[in-house]
Formats: C-alpha cells, sequence, structure tokens
C-alpha cells in the first residue's frame, strides 16, 4: 500500500508540474519583454492564479494518500486581497507544502525567499523564477550585499499586487547538529536572521497588514517529503499569530530605515516566545 500511495503522489506530482509550468513559462517569458507596470499587474494575477491552482492539486494528493489531523488555529479573518509579512519555523521541506496547504487561497500567494542552488532544480527552479521568487546566495561577505540587494528588488516587484512574503529567519532547516553549533540561545530553534525581513519592511513595510508569525510543530516527529507521499504524517499542528509590526520597525517620514538592532530585539523577543509555544505544544501532546 505504502509503495502504491508513493507511485500515486509521484505521478500527480510530476502532472501537476509539467502541467501548470507549460502555461507559467509563456506569460513568464511576455512579463520579461514587457517589463511595464500595467503588464505586470495583469500577467502576475493571472501566474499568481495558475500558482493557486497548482497548490490545490498539491492538497488533493495530499489529503488523498494521507489521513493527518490538521490542527490549525489563528487564521480566521486574513484577507485573500491583503499584504502580509510571513515569518516561520523550518524543520523540513514539508514546511512548505504545510504552509501552502494551510494559506492557499486564504492569502495571496506566498513569496518565498529561496537558496540560489535551487535556481537548478529541473522545472521547479523554472516555475519558481516565474513566479519572481528572490533566489539568495547566503555566503556573507560581497554575496550578503548582494543578497540583501536581491531582497530589495524582489520586494519592489511583489509591491505591484497583494502579496505575502515570507521568510524562514533561521535561513536553514533546524536539525540538532545545527542547533549544537551554533550554540542557539533556544531549546527548539535556531538563531533567527533579520537580513530578509528588514529588506521587506524596508521596501514595503506600510503595504503590511500585519506579520503572520507560524508555528509549526510535528508531534509524531520532523517528516521526510517521502514520508508526506506515503501518507505518513499523523499529525501537523500549525498555530498562527496576527502581530502588528511596529512603527518604529518602518521607515520613517524622512525616508530612513529602522536600526536594524532594534529589528533584531524584536524578532529576538518573538523567537522567544514560540519557543515556549513550540515546547508548550509539544507537552500538550505527551500528555493526551
Amino acid at each position: 500500500m505504502t509503495a502504491l500511495k508513493a507511485l500515486f503522489a509521484s505521478l500527480v506530482l510530476l502532472i501537476n508540474i509539467v502541467f501548470h509550468i507549460s502555461f507559467l513559462l509563456p506569460l513568464a517569458l511576455v512579463k520579461f519583454v514587457l517589463p511595464l507596470r500595467p503588464v505586470r499587474r495583469v500577467i502576475d494575477a493571472v501566474l499568481n492564479a495558475i500558482a493557486e491552482s497548482w497548490i490545490g492539486v498539491n492538497k488533493f494528493w495530499m489529503n488523498a494518500v494521507g489521513h493527518t489531523r490538521w490542527r490549525v488555529e489563528g487564521v480566521d479573518g486574513l484577507r485573500y486581497r491583503g499584504w502580509y509579512l510571513v515569518s516561520c519555523n523550518h524543520q523540513s521541506w514539508v514546511d512548505i507544502l504545510v504552509l501552502q496547504w494551510v494559506f492557499n487561497r486564504k492569502i495571496p500567494l506566498l513569496k518565498f525567499f529561496l537558496k540560489h542552488e535551487l535556481l537548478y532544480v529541473p522545472l521547479m527552479g523554472l516555475a519558481w523564477w516565474a513566479l519572481d521568487f528572490p533566489f539568495m546566495k547566503r555566503r556573507g561577505g560581497s554575496s550578503a550585499q548582494k543578497d540583501l540587494e536581491t531582497a530589495r528588488k524582489a520586494c519592489e516587484k511583489f509591491k505591484v499586487i497583494p502579496t505575502s512574503v515570507i521568510s524562514f529567519m533561521e535561513g536553514t532547516r533546524m536539525t540538532p547538529a545545527k542547533h549544537a553549533q551554533q550554540q542557539s540561545p533556544y531549546r527548539h530553534l535556531l538563531k533567527p536572521k533579520t537580513g530578509g525581513v528588514g529588506m521587506a519592511l524596508e521596501t514595503m513595510g506600510e503595504l503590511f497588514d500585519c506579520m503572520l508569525d507560524v508555528t509549526i510543530v510535528y508531534p509524531g516527529g520532523v517528516p521526510t517529503f517521502m514520508d508526506l507521499m506515503t501518507g505518513r504524517i499523523d499529525e501537523v499542528v500549525v498555530q498562527v499569530q496576527q502581530r502588528p509590526i511596529p512603527k518604529e520597525l518602518l521607515v520613517d517620514a524622512q525616508g530612513r530605515a529602522a536600526d536594524r538592532a532594534t529589528l533584531q530585539r524584536w524578532i529576538n523577543g518573538l523567537w522567544a516566545e514560540k519557543d515556549a509555544e513550540i515546547a508548550r505544544i509539544r507537552a500538550d501532546v505527551k500528555a493526551r
């Protein structure tokens, strides 16, 4: 049965990718050739609708192969035509599909900051490029400055139509080895980085309705992508908190960006709360 589930999910996944990319790429090329704001506004809306259809099919096969219990809180009152800055802890590639499962058609399409190497993933790299996902090298030094400029340009594009900008502020997936190497002060999280979020706030902060502070917990253990494709994820807990963005973190009347130390302190406070929330959720699961 497990092999059949994997085969079914793989076939649907592949067909889904090829089908939707065949629509994405021609439109993306038109946008590339005619980089005019009115053209971008129309084509971006169509591209996002295609991506939402793509995610809808992914939700179908995820539900078909598994009997996952979804415990989702905090999504009431979200606006499909809103603007959101989204932050989430990061443990697995599965996180991305979980976020899409939770938020598809509830808020605008999630736009991720991706590692530059992912641009070369067959088919998917082209799709992410077509959807204007920014690719970051994350190597420090001069590459860090280039990453910030990439983030700035991406956020300028995101101002055309309502968008949800998401950042995994840990910068990589949480593992015990990385946690130990960092000597992270948090029990369940790596240290947060604020470069991409800071650039988003600097470039389009006045547009955001709020920050969606998302916490994902897998009570049965962190799953692999194969676990997802074979329906071996028993439960997913997703807590969403709609947090107002402090005015001191936005560009002021003189056009000056917020001090990064102030942003880091705010994020560190959110991270401490998230760490405690993860501990509480895990304790609740054990107490059942």
